[in-house]
């Protein structure tokens, strides 16, 4: 699903104009941005949570030349899906029975 299909389903799904729905989807994709910059866990429950991990410096290696290449430190976005949302993609849907 693209960021156009998304705000889509969201302005059939509220009853809403493209316009607005739009506006709500870049809201909180920019708060979720924003959170992460300042270093902040994000947590919705039953959809799981966002976080930075932070990667040390190494040493890479160019593909095409082989030549060394100094990688430096960074912090990279991750996330981690609720136990929910992966018996849901799953299609288990709470039974709590195995199937």
């Amino acid at each position: 699903m693209t960021k156009a299909e998304l705000i889509e389903e969201v302005s059939r799904v509220v009853e809403m104009t493209r316009k607005d729905s739009e506006v709500i989807v870049e809201a909180i994709f920019d708060s979720v941005v924003r959170a992460l910059r300042g270093g902040d866990k994000i947590e919705i429950r039953g959809f799981g949570s966002f976080r930075t991990r932070q990667r040390q410096p190494r040493v890479g290696r160019n593909p095409k030349t082989g030549a060394r290449v100094d990688v430096p430190a960074k912090r990279i976005p991750y996330f981690k899906p609720s136990k929910e949302l992966k018996d849901l993609v799953n299609g288990d849907h709470g039974s709590g029975a195995p199937t």
